[in-house]
């Protein structure tokens, strides 16, 4: 099963659903479908030799032995739970996928077509871990601010006239607002676009009068998820 817990993590981790990572292998000769992933990842059945070599290109591992036999794992993530390395894996992909944080920048700064997980609000909600869920599908954004690490698409007028029912909105993740910035957040599993106001008591707002602030309470369990930031 460990075999299995590490396939799963390393594919969220690079951002892939189970049928991306299925179609990459079918590309290289394999004949694999995504129920076989699935398979895989649930310790139903095993990768073989080359399947598991093709699947560690994929997801960028270079040192087999240490990410599959826990070693590597062990001297950064030991003492976490789950949802704490579910939290580390979230957030390693989205390094991976900021221009600042490349190991082989682009040359003289070319500009290249970035790939966001662009996320739903209503189906993200409820987890608790807003980004590590299969919910999303890939965005292609050259317009998108270098600052962006993912995109999620609005639902509700609760937000007009700045964003609409169904727009892209694009955001960097970071878990602290100043007061007045446009941010997503988690409250209490339910995920929200709203601007935070910060004092005495703290606030969600809508931008649309006709929506009532939202008061954070303390016995209310809110998590910023990151600033909007186009």
């Amino acid at each position: 099963m460990e075999l299995a817990k590490n396939l799963a993590r390393l594919r969220r981790a690079a951002g892939m659903t189970q049928a991306q990572a299925a179609e990459y292998l079918s590309r290289q000769g394999l004949a694999v479908t995504h129920k076989a992933v699935s398979k895989w990842e649930q310790g139903a059945s095993r990768p073989d030799g080359l399947q598991l070599l093709y699947l560690c290109r994929l997801y960028g591992v270079r040192d087999v032995l240490a990410t599959f036999d826990g070693a590597g794992e062990k001297d950064l993530l030991s003492g976490l739970n789950a949802t704490g390395r579910a939290r580390a894996a979230e957030y390693i992909r989205l390094l991976r996928g900021d221009e600042a944080f490349a190991l082989h920048p682009s040359a003289g700064g070319a500009a290249r077509v970035r790939t966001l997980p662009l996320y739903d609000m209503p189906v993200s909600a409820g987890t608790g871990l807003f980004l590590d869920s299969d919910h999303y599908e890939l965005l292609e954004a050259p317009n998108a601010p270098a600052e962006a690490n993912f995109a999620v698409r609005v639902r509700g007028d609760s937000m007009q006239p700045r964003f609409v029912d169904g727009q892209v909105v694009f955001v960097r993740q970071q878990q602290t607002l100043e007061d007045g910035e446009i941010g997503i957040f988690l409250l209490n599993g339910d995920a929200f676009c709203k601007k935070f106001q910060q004092g005495e008591v703290c606030y969600l707002l809508s931008l649309n009068p006709q929506y009532a602030p939202i008061p954070i309470r303390p016995q209310d369990e809110l998590r910023m998820i990151g600033r909007v930031v186009g």
